[in-house]
């Protein structure tokens, strides 16, 4: 199976709503249409999408974005990727992963991280895999404002 990855469209985005909420991340679509035109209008990195010509639509989706901070070089991060439960284990998600590595490249960072809940020991092994390496563990807080 070839895969294909292109910039994210705006007639992905209920495609790109759907597989967020296989990963438990909720989001009906038009909150998503809002997400994808603010991310474009602000410049937030890249939205990215996988394609084959065997399967008709979306298979997986990835957003990068540059991460400047004052204590620490800069460098890229993946703010979010996505396989459709489908077509997981099919290179889908490394094609994505290469794909948001060479935007991070083309854009002139040399590094890339990625983060990942605690609970997806299954994310962890492909991403180890894939050649990255854990460097900490954190807890994360929220609050409304």
């Amino acid at each position: 199976m070839k895969i294909s990855v292109r910039i994210a469209e705006d007639d992905d985005v209920s495609t790109l709503a759907e597989l967020s909420g296989q990963l438990g991340y909720p989001v009906d679509a038009a909150e998503m249409a809002t997400r994808f035109a603010r991310v474009r209008a602000e410049g937030l990195g890249e939205v990215l999408v996988a394609t084959t010509s065997a399967v008709a639509g979306v298979l997986g989706w990835t957003h990068v974005v540059p991460r400047l901070q004052l204590e620490e070089p800069p460098f890229a991060e993946l703010a979010g990727l996505i396989v459709a439960e489908s077509a997981r284990g099919t290179g889908v998600g490394a094609a994505l992963l290469a794909a948001a590595e060479g935007w991070a490249h083309a854009a002139g960072f040399a590094v890339m991280r990625v983060r990942s809940n605690v609970v997806r020991e299954r994310a962890h092994r492909f991403y180890e895999r894939e050649g990255y390496c854990r460097v900490k563990g954190q807890a994360v807080f929220h609050k409304s404002i």
